[in-house]
Formats: structure tokens, C-alpha cells, sequence
């Protein structure tokens, strides 16, 4: 259902349903005034709320209780039952199963450095799939407003070519097209970008925490490899 919007238009005849002369306007008729400026400002709009759902699934699903998944890699580790803790990674997906996977596929073939190295890679491409789009969440964000700069400036244009071709004699009606683009494109840009703009620090706030854990983790399986048997 569209938001009713009450406009006044001097001397305009009233239609049904407008109160006090007051002509009716939908958030489409809105939008419709805003001009071409508003298609790749609504793209982008549709665009920021993709990459959000998408990425806020993804990175709640990968953010997986690692503290359990160690405890029970541990107890296989210093039972010296191997193939149960990779089955155990195996059957997990999620960021810290992978890397232990990863660090238990090397024992034995490998010193403790380079255990520690191939963890931190899986690490380091884990972390590249959580940040997978942000980039472009950051530019939607950045650029949604721009556009609308862009729409204030045609708009305005608009308006001083209506005021040349009517040799200055133009009134708040002749000029009231390219003014309403202007505004429109404007609060339009501002509407998407700062919603992107928390999207994306949301996101980032989710991935550092991931982060952080696939850190503790790491740790956390090296000091288990360095215990005493």
C-alpha cells in the first residue's frame, strides 16, 4: 500500500478524496518526480538489502559455538583417536571445523610451524568468503547518495532552463518540476545510503567476532598439539 501524500497546488481543481484543494499524491507519483535519477537509486536500494540478508545468514551461520567444537577435538586429540576428530571437523561447516581439519591433516607431516601456517591460511580464505560483496555494500552506500547529487543538480538545471525559456517571467508552478526532482533525488540518495552505510558496519561488527574466535581457536589447537602426552 503507498503512503498518501498531501501536496497543494495553487489554483489546481480538487479531485476526489483531496481535502481543502489539496491534490492526492502516492510515494510512486513521489518517486515518478525524481526522474530518471531514481532508477539506479532504487537498484542500488535493492541491491544493499540483497547483499545484507545474504551476508547476515552467511556470517550467523559460520559463527559456530568453537569452544564445543574444540573441547571434542581435544578429547580425540589426547586419546590419539585422529580419524574421529577429523570426522568430527568433517561433519561441521563452519570456518573453525575447516581450519582444524586443516591443522589435523598435517600431523605428522609437518613441524608445528608449518601446522600453525596452514591454519592461518584456510584462515586468511575463510575470511575473504565472510567479506565476500561488503566492498560492494560500501559502495552502495557511498554512491547512493552521490546519485542523488547528481538528480539535485539536473533538477536544478531544469529549473534555470524553465526560467530562461519563459524569459524570467516563470512562477513557483513552472519551476516546481525541476525543484521537485532536486529534492526528491536527494532525500531519495540519503534513504539508501545511510541504511548501506549501517548495513555494512553491522556486517563488519558480525566478521570481526568470527575473527576473533578463528584467532582463539588457532591458538587454542596449537597449545593442544604442544601439551604433554
Amino acid at each position: 500500500m503507498f503512503f498518501l501524500l498531501q501536496t497543494v497546488v495553487p489554483g489546481a481543481t480538487p479531485t476526489a478524496g483531496a481535502v481543502g484543494g489539496a491534490t492526492t499524491k502516492t510515494l510512486w507519483d513521489v518517486a515518478v518526480s525524481g526522474g530518471w535519477t531514481m532508477i539506479p537509486i532504487a537498484g542500488l536500494l535493492v541491491l544493499a538489502i540483497f547483499i545484507f540478508i545474504e551476508r547476515y545468514l552467511t556470517i550467523r551461520q559460520a559463527n559456530a559455538n568453537s569452544e564445543e567444537l574444540m573441547t571434542q577435538v581435544r578429547k580425540h586429540v589426547i586419546a590419539g583417536n585422529i580419524e574421529a576428530a577429523k570426522g568430527l571437523c568433517e561433519a561441521q561447516n563452519n570456518p573453525f571445523a575447516r581450519m582444524i581439519l586443516k591443522g589435523i591433516s598435517r600431523l605428522g607431516r609437518a613441524d608445528l610451524k608449518d601446522i600453525e601456517a596452514s591454519i592461518q591460511n584456510v584462515g586468511q580464505l575463510e575470511l575473504l568468503r565472510l567479506e565476500r560483496r561488503l566492498g560492494l555494500l560500501a559502495t552502495t552506500a557511498g554512491a547512493a547518495p552521490m546519485l542523488g547529487f547528481f538528480g539535485t543538480v539536473t533538477g536544478l538545471i531544469a529549473a534555470f532552463d524553465t526560467i530562461v525559456a519563459m524569459a524570467g517571467n516563470a512562477n513557483a508552478v513552472d519551476l516546481a518540476g525541476g525543484i521537485s526532482e532536486a529534492m526528491v533525488t536527494t532525500a531519495a540518495g540519503l534513504i539508501v545510503g545511510i541504511p548501506a552505510y549501517f548495513f555494512y558496519n553491522i556486517l563488519s561488527a558480525m566478521i570481526n567476532k568470527v575473527v576473533l574466535k578463528m584467532e582463539i581457536t588457532t591458538t587454542d589447537f596449537i597449545d593442544l598439539l604442544q601439551e604433554p602426552v
